[in-house]
């Protein structure tokens, strides 16, 4: 597969490396692709944690594989097809009720490692164990870790889905603008916090400047723990008030005086 996307194993393994560096992992070189014991060839239990979250969060599909626990392959060759079948190496997959992946893998030096995701109450973790000395402590540190990240994590999401008040707008073609919400929001507390105390503060000025435009920021929603400012959600308008010109004023003053 190397030689076929880059030509060599070594054009490829410097493509590696260099992904790797954009990923932010420092204390990781490779040697190769196959993942073998050579001199130089390192990384670290953090750096398989990024490279593990950037497989998982722009290739998500990735779960749909990582959690097929038996298969039957049919190898074809000259000689003709056999089927043999595969069972999933991460055990995790049957052990553990949240295993959502993702790649177990040993050797001589490294022992036995795995990087290990799941996923509960819409919280994805990541826990990699390195140079466990047999594959049943891997899976148990693992659940350990995953365990005391669940025991300490909290989810706090708000969809915004209600509505927020016109805003005034002075000089403008009108005197309101609609306002929404740019986004929704979430939250991820790792403090074990007790997050039905989120409270949300609507923080508007009463008045905006004609012209706006779509999507312009148009104040903001601050959630708070107590004094502790959590985040944020912009408000934007949700259309356009060009400003008003002279014509204007006498339309909307003779639309006052029919009235």
């Amino acid at each position: 597969m190397a030689e076929y996307i880059a030509g060599s194993e070594t054009e490829f393994v410097n493509r590696m490396n260099e992904r790797a560096k954009g990923l932010g992992m420092k204390h990781t070189f490779f040697q190769n692709c196959n993942g073998l014991d050579a001199d130089g060839h390192v990384t670290t239990a953090h750096d398989v944690a990024l490279m593990s979250r950037e497989l998982i969060t722009k290739y998500p599909e990735i779960h749909g594989y990582s959690t097929i626990w038996m298969e039957n392959i049919t190898h074809t060759t000259a000689r003709g097809s056999t089927e043999f079948g595969l069972t999933n190496t991460n055990k995790l997959i049957r052990q553990y009720e949240y295993a959502t992946g993702l790649k177990t893998g040993s050797t001589g030096l490294a022992k036995y490692c795995v990087s290990a995701t799941a996923e509960k109450d819409g919280i994805e973790l990541i826990a990699v164990i390195m140079a466990a000395p047999d594959p049943k402590v891997r899976f148990h540190d693992a659940v350990t870790l995953l365990n005391y990240g669940y025991g300490l994590c909290r989810l706090y999401e708000d969809e915004n889905k209600d509505t927020l008040p016109l805003k005034n707008i002075r000089g403008g073609i009108k005197e309101t603008a609609a306002v929404q919400y740019e986004d929704a929001f979430h939250y991820l507390s790792m403090k074990n916090e007790d997050l039905s105390s989120v409270v949300k503060e609507i923080r508007m000025e009463e008045i905006g400047e004609a012209p706006v435009k779509k999507g312009q920021k148009a104040g903001e929603a601050v959630y708070m723990i107590g004094n502790e400012r959590i985040g944020s959600v912009d408000l934007v308008y949700a259309e356009d008030v060009e400003k008003a010109v002279y014509g204007d004023y006498l339309k909307r003053v003779g639309r006052k005086m029919l009235l």
